[in-house]
């Protein structure tokens, strides 16, 4: 019989990388069969064209998530929210069908990635089954600490409502500014997990010597970016200790953007290898990226207000009225959809492009 590591060493690189990812595949995959739900003709870029009447999304599975938070009850802003998420994942998916049909994803990088966004899509917004995982997203200041789900965030937070610092608006970029680093939090340990279990899964398929091997082939990508994020929470937390200290008008620090992912964003691109001209040039786009965000957050706080105004008048019982309170509800609601995934795009577009410089650094 062939040594082990022989036997290992023959496997082709693509059937390595599906066995580093296999303990991602949370989610239900296409079973064989014509015309079911999960058949290949439901979810194949080629028919999914084919859309059905009152469909939201052009794949099965993701208008079987959306149906699911629907019936979740989930507030209007984060259903919005996740619409625009489940668009994003939606092109990202038929984008690698297409590359793989080309056999341009060989190692299953690609695919590893679209398995990993749509991890986290399910637990940020509770579609995994477990209740604990579901993200916060809302405008209301309201005394809800158990939120923040941290001792130290609800601390700081305390203080920050107690001060006196902050007027009402400050107060409301403040928390969302400690949403957003609850969301990192939140990334990273869905990250860590399931490179965890991937590496568990080596360990219990390999030989020590051919794991040190596959570590270092495989491995190494993910860890780096698992210490950026690990970066990134704690200078997130060392500028909220900051602020909820000193309040936003500290004359000695003026603040080159306001927003939480422009913040990330700028703190990046100012390490990465950028040229001052390319710098420069990323600042003004930055700037009206957060013009972009701003207009989002307007639309997502007059859902919010069409919302409850809706409730109240339904709960009334004019017919008209409720049909003209519904009419600007659904055009509320369409707008903070095409506004949220537009925001996403870009966030995910200019992203990439200070990864692929600071990789470029490297």
């Amino acid at each position: 019989m062939a040594p082990r590591r022989e036997r290992v060493s023959t496997l082709p690189r693509l059937q390595l990388w599906v066995l580093l990812f296999l303990p991602l595949l949370l989610v239900p995959q296409p079973i064989a069969g014509h015309g079911g739900k999960y058949s290949r003709e439901k979810n194949e870029p080629e028919m999914a064209a084919k859309r059905e009447p009152g469909e939201e999304f052009r794949m099965e599975k993701l208008n079987q998530l959306w149906e699911k938070a629907q019936r979740l009850h989930l507030s209007p802003v984060k259903l919005a929210e996740l619409h625009s998420d489940l668009k994003i994942q939606e092109r990202d998916e038929l984008n690698w069908k297409k590359l793989k049909a080309e056999g341009l994803d060989e190692d299953g990088e690609k695919e590893a990635k679209v398995i990993h966004n749509l991890n986290v899509i399910l637990a940020r917004y509770g579609l995994d089954g477990r209740k604990d995982t579901q993200m916060v997203h809302s405008n209301a200041l309201e005394d809800t600490q158990d939120e923040l789900g941290d001792p130290r965030l609800e601390k700081l937070w305390h203080k920050a409502k107690t001060s006196g610092k902050f007027s009402s608006e400050e107060l409301d970029k403040l928390w969302r500014e400690f949403l957003h680093h609850k969301e990192k939090i939140h990334e990273y340990n869905v990250m860590l997990d399931t490179l965890s279990r991937a590496e568990e899964g080596y360990e219990n398929l390999l030989s020590p010597s051919d794991m040190s091997h596959i570590k270092s082939d495989a491995l190494s990508s993910k860890h780096s970016e698992l210490k950026d994020r690990l970066r990134s929470i704690n200078q997130g937390l060392d500028r909220l200790r900051k602020v909820s200290h000193q309040g936003y008008n500290d004359p000695c620090s003026p603040a080159e953007f306001e927003e939480p992912r422009v913040i990330d964003l700028w703190d990046l691109a100012q390490s990465a290898n950028f040229t001052e001209k390319e710098l420069e040039s990323f600042r003004e786009e930055l700037k009206h990226f957060e013009a972009k965000i701003e207009k989002h957050n307007h639309y997502q706080k007059q859902l919010e207000i069409s919302h409850q105004k809706l409730k109240h008048v339904e709960s009334i019982g004019d017919p008209e009225h409720i049909s003209r309170n519904k009419e600007k509800y659904v055009l509320l609601e369409e707008k903070t959809k095409e506004l949220g995934y537009k925001v996403k795009k870009h966030l995910q577009d200019l992203s990439s492009r200070v990864s692929r410089a600071r990789h470029n650094e490297l």
